[in-house]
């Protein structure tokens, strides 16, 4: 069977993680990539490691008809616009066989249901990249416990984290362009990967319903004077005017539809995590049992001196988002697989190639922005949102966090 060929839409740092992660997956062909910034070094690496021929186009719509697939990595604020192309493509006779959306969806739930609307016009096949839930410690805890918990039932609390010292580009910090700060950037992350382990084994993702949202947004590192300047020194971004959170703690109710059994999934996500780099981390607890994973547990240490530490320029060799090139370090040797990037990849690859349903689709991408705007209420509002009244969920449709406005500082 031939490779899928593979269109990448943007030349940041997750268009080369995702390159990294395909030198694993089988059936793939990287032909094309596109970037506002012409991205000659994700090429050459596309080439270096016999991915594709990883040709660079000067737009989206000039390599569709030499892909089978686009996956979008592109940043937040030009989603919309490039489903929009793609779309317009397809109805102009383009064939695809598949669209990949990288986590979030959209900025907001207008946005996301948008983009829904687009790709099912069309009937293009669709699938949504939410890495931890692919994990394969995830995956592996699941399948160890399925008989445990059809003896003694589901998980009733799952506890998620993820945080890092602060994300690389600049538009991730511009709370407009993104979307908002950390709640929008990781907290999606803990919201699947918490729902997803709450849910039944064998039932869909979306299986539990969720019922109340609470959440705490705050500015507890980054609005200092002296990060604050050192914000806008290297990004340009200003967080006296336009701040965004870079602390984000909450609480999703979920309910069991068949038992009408309540869960919880907490999450807890950062971007002040100044120790060894990216933590992701998740315990459950149920009847008899529990989970607990924590990605900087590593079967490999290195430890690097002070002089020797004077030969290194790149300390993000040894974990990503690493904050020191020197003393003991926690290294992982295959960060992608180990994130789930590899398994999402290859489940997309498969889902298209078989003419199937992947194991997330954008549908899904919307519930996680529909549980990620109601924590940017929740925390306006001071209160718990309730996803059972209309009202509130009617509200949510049409909802912009006042931190994705802009307007930050009436909140934080």
């Amino acid at each position: 069977m031939a490779a899928l060929r593979f269109g990448i839409v943007g030349g940041g740092f997750i268009s080369a993680f995702h390159l990294r992660a395909l030198r694993e997956v089988r059936d793939v062909e990287v032909v094309g990539l596109v970037s506002r910034t012409p991205p000659v070094k994700l090429a050459e690496f596309v080439q270096q490691n016999n991915l594709g021929s990883g040709r660079i186009f000067d737009r989206v719509r000039d390599m569709l008809p030499h892909v089978d697939v686009v996956a979008i990595f592109a940043p937040n604020f030009t989603r919309l616009a490039i489903v929009e192309e793609i779309v317009a493509a397809v109805r102009g006779g383009t064939r695809l066989k598949g669209l990949i959306c990288e986590k979030p969806l959209a900025r907001n739930l207008a946005e996301a249901r948008k983009m829904v609307e687009l790709v099912e016009s069309v009937r293009l096949p669709n699938a949504y990249f939410e890495n931890q839930v692919h994990m394969k410690t995830i995956q592996a805890a699941r399948t160890q416990l399925a008989p445990v918990i059809a003896a003694m039932g589901v998980p009733t609390l799952t506890r998620s984290w993820e945080e890092h010292a602060g994300p690389h580009n600049a538009w991730f910090w511009d709370p407009v362009r993104q979307g908002g700060g950390v709640m929008s950037d990781m907290g999606c992350h803990c919201l699947a990967v918490g729902w997803y382990t709450l849910t039944p084994p064998g039932r869909p993702p979306t299986f539990l319903v969720p019922q109340q949202v609470s959440a705490d947004l705050a500015l507890l590192k980054w609005g200092q004077p002296r990060w604050r300047q050192e914000l806008a020194e290297r990004y340009g971004v200003d967080y006296e005017r336009t701040p965004a959170e870079d602390f984000a703690t909450g609480m999703v109710t979920y309910c069991n539809p068949e038992t009408g059994q309540k869960v919880k999934g907490q999450f807890s996500v950062s971007w002040m995590y100044d120790k060894q780099g990216l933590r992701l981390a998740l315990d459950a607890l149920g009847p008899g049992y529990a989970i607990d994973m924590n990605t900087l547990r590593s079967p490999l240490e290195l430890f690097i001196g002070d002089a020797a530490a004077a030969s290194l320029t790149d300390s993000e060799l040894a974990l990503e988002k690493s904050q020191a090139s020197c003393g003991l370090l926690a290294v992982q040797a295959n960060e992608p697989d180990l994130y789930g990037y590899t398994d999402e990849n290859a489940d997309a690859v498969a889902a298209f190639r078989d003419d199937r349903p992947p194991l997330l689709d954008w549908r899904y991408g919307v519930e996680i922005v529909r549980l990620t705007m109601a924590a940017y209420l929740s925390a306006e509002r001071r209160a718990t949102v309730d996803l059972t009244d209309r009202s509130t969920c009617a509200a949510l449709e049409s909802y912009i966090p006042l931190i994705q406005q802009g307007l930050g500082r009436q909140v934080l």
